[in-house]
């Protein structure tokens, strides 16, 4: 294929995309061109561009983020643009009623929105300086309407210019219906693009190009009627994702007034798809639209590529985007990235069936933050959602991630049919006892996401559904249009009450107020195990078991255990326990909170130290005590 003939493009990444990182999706397409020799097409950061305008207007890169982020589940960002794309009046009255049920203050996106209709003008006039023939949009989560708005504005200022979208937002159906709905964009490329798109710029290039040989392209023919290609048989192989090129971003990162206030981080993949999610879908997961089958890079060649990227780009601060990590990155990649001679902070999403060696291997790979996919502590909510683990399992990945000093994020998720009050109320009970360890960010009632199975099948308990109320103000489409355009629904509320749910709210907020001066440590002195007890709520005590049975007890309890399982584990090693007694023994635990139980078994909850510890004074407490030292990223 010629450079030569493939028309000039350049890639547009809008709001409300991350400012310290780039696009990887940009970066691996700009990559993929370069492998299949065609012309490289020019990115262009418009996100950062918007923060340089709020910056001019006395904003603050915060209020970028609190829009970007805290504002994603009422589609604040999309509605700062829904003026400039459907018109200057549009969406006002909706979001106020909106805004008052929600309790949303508009003042901030208020003054964004009269600062949008001028931006989008400018990006299309700059995008337009670039002289291309084709203008592609990477479109996720809240980045749709202003792609919309710039793609309408190319088209009235240059009709000839193509206009293209990808990502998730075109997913599927969804893509479809931007195509259809959307004059002015001409092409949408679905699912995974690594060849699509090459593909298809060498067809732009072509005389005639066969656009019907794109799988997963939306175009028209010549008499303007949509043709909607299928989607290729197999997804893309580990080998063919390419490492990505960012030089474009570091290059608009570097000369704009974002870099000031923020610090850059680079953004990798090792691998695509859930290996979980091919034997088990979690219920309410709308990830993996029509790519779920699991792909690894080789452990060589994503370590390789890991350094190269660190050491060309000069940066430390690295997130792996992977739905869920390679667990035999265990015993390669990650060993190889300990031997690294470079201080990394690396981000990974896991699962969290780990043992407490696997949790040393991360932090020993300079593994900083960890997103588990814990959701809950709850065996009968993690039934429900088919997540192949138990509450015990959860609190142990917990306990062992605070023992290696790594950072953990999680959500609590509620909401599930058919879900108990008691099955809540015993664990919720026991929260107190874990102040220790790190808390989720919130509690969430599940929303119902395309894709995922709740929606798949309305057989799991949600009926009744409708696009979510916060798109009306967004978009100038009926509900039926809405209903393949969206990504999420409202429903009907399922399992817990709000009311029913308030004491788990309430001790999620306990658990986030005290846990930063709170540790229970083990220690092994001289044969004895003692426990130190420092926990906010709890008297501070050390606990010691001198008795070698109650010792050896204690760590077969670190694994999680049934009390039929420790006594025939414990019975092997010559120890032994009447059930009647181990089970008071067990209940004695409970009562000083050293232990968790849910679903028959039983869990030791203290750390061990060997993560990052300081000395801290605890107002009620005027000698130092040791404390686990949450490393922010």
């Amino acid at each position: 294929m010629s450079a030569e003939s493939v028309p000039r493009t350049v890639l547009v990444c809008m709001p409300w995309h991350e400012l310290t990182r780039p696009s990887l999706a940009l970066g691996v397409l700009k990559a993929s061109c370069a492998e299949h020799g065609v012309a490289e097409p020019a990115a262009y950061y418009a996100n950062l561009r918007w923060a340089e305008v709020l910056l001019d207007a006395g904003l603050t890169v915060d209020d970028y983020r609190s829009v970007s982020d805290d504002g994603f589940t009422h589609a604040l960002g999309d509605w700062v643009f829904a003026g400039a794309l459907n018109g200057p009046d549009f969406g006002i009255e909706q979001m106020a009623d909106y805004a008052r049920q929600h309790r949303i203050d508009l003042a901030l996106i208020s003054c964004m929105r009269g600062l949008a209709d001028d931006f989008v003008s400018s990006v299309a006039r700059e995008v337009l300086s670039m002289g291309p023939a084709l203008v592609g949009f990477t479109s996720t989560f809240s980045q749709n309407v202003a792609s919309l708005a710039v793609a309408r504005r190319i088209k009235q200022h240059a009709p000839e210019v193509l206009t293209l979208f990808g990502g998730y937002n075109a997913e599927g159906v969804m893509g479809v219906t931007i195509h259809r709905e959307f004059e002015f964009v001409d092409l949408v490329l679905r699912g995974e693009s690594d060849k699509t798109f090459p593909e298809l710029l060498g067809a732009l290039g072509s005389d005639p190009g066969d656009l019907g040989a794109i799988a997963g392209l939306c175009w028209r023919n010549p008499q303007g009627a949509q043709r909607v290609n299928a989607h290729r048989g197999a997804p893309v192989e580990a080998t063919d994702m390419h490492s990505p090129l960012f030089d474009d971003w570091f290059r608009s990162y570097d000369t704009s007034l974002v870099s000031e206030f923020t610090e850059p981080e680079l953004v990798l993949e090792s691998s695509r798809g859930c290996w979980w999610g091919e034997k088990h879908h979690c219920t309410f997961c709308g990830l993996n639209g029509s790519t779920m089958a699991y792909r690894a890079k080789e452990p060589s060649r994503f370590v390789a590529e890991l350094d190269h990227m660190v050491r060309k780009h000069r940066v430390l601060d690295v997130t792996v985007v992977d739905n869920i990590l390679d667990i035999s990155y265990f015993r390669t990649a990650l060993p190889a990235i300990a031997e690294m001679d470079v201080d990394l902070r690396l981000h990974y999403e896991i699962k969290a069936n780990i043992t407490a060696e696997q949790a040393a291997t991360l932090r020993a790979a300079k593994v900083w933050s960890v997103q588990p996919g814990i959701e809950s502590l709850v065996d009968d909510a993690l039934r429900r959602m088919d997540k192949g683990i138990d509450g015990v399992r959860n609190v142990r990945t917990l306990r062992d991630l605070e023992s290696e000093g790594i950072t953990v994020e999680w959500t609590w998720l509620y909401g599930f049919p058919g879900e108990g009050e008691d099955d809540y109320r015993r664990v919720v009970e026991q929260v107190p006892a874990l102040i220790h360890l790190q808390p989720p960010g919130e509690s969430s009632r599940i929303v119902l996401q395309r894709f995922s199975p709740n929606f798949d099948d309305p057989a799991t308990g949600f009926v009744e559904r409708r696009p979510a109320e916060r798109y009306d103000p967004v978009y100038d489409l009926d509900r039926q249009v809405l209903a393949d355009l969206v990504y999420d629904f409202d429903t009907p509320a399922q399992g817990l009450s709000d009311e029913q749910i308030a004491p788990l709210d309430a001790a999620i907020a306990e658990w986030q107020a005290h846990y930063s001066e709170s540790s229970l440590l083990r220690h092994d002195i001289d044969g004895l195990l003692i426990i130190r007890d420092r926990r906010f709520g709890w008297t501070a005590k050390d606990y010691v078991f001198a008795d070698p049975k109650e010792r050896e007890t204690w760590i077969e309890l670190e694994h999680g255990r049934t009390v039929r399982g420790l006594q025939r584990t414990l019975a092997s090693a010559g120890f032994h326990w009447d059930e009647a007694e181990l089970t008071a023994w067990l209940a004695e635990q409970l009562a000083h909170g050293l232990v968790f139980t849910e679903g028959g078994r039983w869990l030791a909850v203290a750390t061990t130290p060997g993560g990052i510890e300081r000395s801290i004074v605890r107002p009620e407490q005027p000698e130092p005590v040791l404390l686990r030292l949450e490393v922010p990223i």
